[in-house]
């Protein structure tokens, strides 16, 4: 199975990551809840173990951020906050289980197997649309008002950052490490210089604007407010 680990405890996440790949899993290690929560949305999951307690966004948040999306991934709650409250709580918020720290592995790992064996609850999306504005995750295919726009790859995967984000201001730091895999600042216009390249493609032969710059901040793609 391919399982997504959103983790920030780097003992804990090396272990379970260890774990699951000696038992012939694929596991990616996530240490920040919003990251976490981009890539639950970007890629396909057979299962998702995350923990309540995360920098950046709660694990409880990224669930029912999922599930506002329609991402029907299975979620496991791993998490050092036990009580039934809690536990109903996870649960409510969209959980399909929940297993409180300290754990045995034997037990983890049982309690995923077993969520993996489960029909999935719907697809994930595979094309992505804001406005008139599409993208096609599978040909690899932009269009606007029906209208091809053609994109080099790089160009494809920061349009595809930013419709995943609709509506939400999306930083010059977040689109670095999502788009180049840079987790630095390179002191370079790289970002600056798509972005223009991206605009002038999917906005400027079109009437109504969809890219936005938000002033000393980042980018945000949406339909006119």
């Amino acid at each position: 199975m391919r399982i997504l680990l959103i983790e920030d405890d780097t003992k804990t996440s090396d272990y379970i990551a260890k774990g699951f790949s000696e038992a012939g899993h694929v596991c990616d290690v996530v240490g920040d809840g919003r990251d976490g929560l981009f890539q639950a949305q970007r890629e396909a999951y057979d299962v998702i173990v995350v923990d309540r307690m995360l920098p950046g966004l709660d694990g409880l948040a990224i669930v029912r951020s999922l599930r506002a999306a329609k991402v029907g991934t299975s979620a496991l709650f791993l998490t050092s906050i036990g009580g039934v409250d809690d536990r109903v709580e996870g649960l409510e918020a969209g959980g399909d289980d929940y297993l409180v720290k300290p754990f045995a592995f034997s037990e983890l790992l049982a309690r995923v197997n077993a969520l993996g064996r489960r029909p999935p609850v719907q697809e994930q999306r595979t094309v992505l649309k804001v406005a008139d504005l599409e993208l096609d995750l599978i040909r690899r295919e932009a269009r606007r008002a029906g209208q091809v726009i053609e994109l080099q790859p790089r160009e494809f995967t920061l349009l595809e950052v930013l419709m995943r984000g609709e509506g939400r201001v999306i930083t010059k730091t977040m689109l670095l490490e999502r788009v180049w895999d840079f987790h630095f600042d390179p002191k370079t216009s790289v970002v600056e210089t798509h972005i223009s390249r991206l605009r002038a493609k999917v906005d400027k032969p079109f009437q109504v604007q969809l890219l936005h710059t938000v002033r000393n901040t980042g980018y945000s793609l949406h339909a006119p407010r």
